[in-house]
């Protein structure tokens, strides 16, 4: 990987042929709305949060873990004085290339595995910064993206808890829509109140980018 500040460069990967399968099959029937909000009430500090049906298509393993990065979604994202516990940018909006290098080192010292920061900015999207979270019995993380409309995302990393396990999953709840999967060593949930297609293409984004093995301190720039 290179290091923070300089330009990154972005490996050309094809969309795995189970995403394409995935996006292809019929919707699965989606859990009402109200069973989010419900889970985050019980998380009692997003360990617990494991409420709710996810739908069909959705394995028994990545549930639950996706079931948290919905809930650490829905609890931060509308923070705006304490969005993350490690801001990347100041107050006017510039980038802080040492705290970029302390996050990701922080968190790939934390979850014992390399962790990227990924550029999102051809998709209008920069990195606001990132915390550390619960994920079961270990630590887990969550990267919190915005672009120049306040809109935010949040791409939630794990260590998967077998090896070998691949999935990939598009869940919707009401507003809210996720796409999950764990490849090459690591678990990732992007989770937006964004159209599917849009998420799509920032997921896309994020494997492009290695975003499931070959990580590395890539810096992570673009609008506030």
């Amino acid at each position: 990987g290179c290091s923070v500040g300089s330009e990154m460069v972005i490996r050309a990967r094809p969309l795995p042929e189970a995403w394409r399968q995935r996006l292809q099959a019929p919707a699965p029937r989606r859990a009402p709305a109200w069973a989010l909000a419900a889970g985050v009430a019980l998380c009692a500090g997003l360990a617990g949060f494991a409420a709710g049906r996810w739908g069909a298509d959705a394995g028994p393993t990545a549930t639950a873990w996706a079931q948290r990065a919905a809930a650490a979604h829905a609890v931060y994202v509308p923070e705006q004085r304490h969005p993350v516990e490690v801001a990347v940018r100041d107050a006017a909006g510039q980038r802080l290339p040492a705290q970029e290098q302390h996050l990701a080192a922080w968190l790939t010292r934390r979850l014992g595995l390399p962790v990227r920061l990924f550029d999102l900015q051809a998709q209008g999207f920069g990195l606001v910064g990132g915390r550390l979270l619960p994920d079961g019995d270990r630590p887990g993380a969550q990267l919190m993206y915005e672009d120049a409309g306040g809109r935010r995302v949040t791409v939630y990393l794990r260590r998967p808890d077998a090896p070998g396990e691949v999935t990939f999953r598009h869940e919707q709840h009401g507003e809210l829509g996720q796409f999950y999967w764990v490849e090459d060593g690591a678990g990732y949930a992007l989770a937006g109140a964004l159209p599917k297609a849009e998420l799509l293409v920032l997921a896309q984004a994020i494997h492009a980018q290695g975003g499931g093995g070959a990580l590395g301190d890539n810096p992570a720039h673009g609008p506030r």
